[in-house]
């Protein structure tokens, strides 16, 4: 069992965050769901407010896209965090051209020191081919950077494919088995 720290990689609509959510309300703690999508568009705010009730009401949502540090690092025991996700929170910095290295740092310092149990999610980018564009090629690279950051200090990694969990560090959560 995963105690303190679990990420959950894979690829776009892999069923990661459905199982993220599972190991959650399996923990009997008090559920924060921290969200770092901007919702620029109706798409995006109809997918979000679908999340939402999915979810149920016994999470409490915090919709933050940038500052994900600070509200992990007041995240208390008794409490789960799940983090969902961090490869929209790159992508917001990254297109904000904040400083990427100092921005993973104080998000890996949040996730060492918080006492909240903590879960990630994160998509897996370096399967597919090479992009064309520069921006692009530079995201793969960072968001590579970021998922082996996250996945050195984490307890637990489990990667899904398919809605399928597999073990890449740690045990199988409960909740997934």
């Amino acid at each position: 069992m995963c105690e303190r720290f679990t990420l959950l990689l894979g690829g776009a609509s892999s069923g990661k965050s459905s199982a993220a959510e599972k190991i959650c309300v399996s923990s009997g703690l008090d559920r924060i769901y921290l969200a770092s999508a901007q919702l620029y568009d109706e798409e995006m705010r109809t997918k979000a407010a679908q999340h939402r009730t999915d979810r149920g009401p016994d999470w409490r949502t915090i919709e933050e896209p940038l500052n994900a540090s600070e509200v992990i690092f007041s995240a208390s025991d008794g409490e789960i965090l799940l983090f969902d996700c961090a490869t929209m929170w790159l992508t917001n910095h990254l297109l904000a051209e904040n400083d990427l290295i100092a921005e993973s740092a104080r998000l890996m310092e949040a996730l060492r020191e918080t006492r909240a149990r903590v879960v990630v999610v994160s998509n897996e980018v370096g399967l597919g081919i090479v992009p064309e564009n520069a921006l692009a090629r530079r995201f793969r690279i960072e968001q590579g950077a970021l998922n082996a950051q996250l996945a050195g200090a984490a307890d637990c990694v489990v990667g899904v494919m398919a809605g399928l969990p597999f073990v890449l560090k740690g045990a199988m959560p409960e909740a997934l088995g």
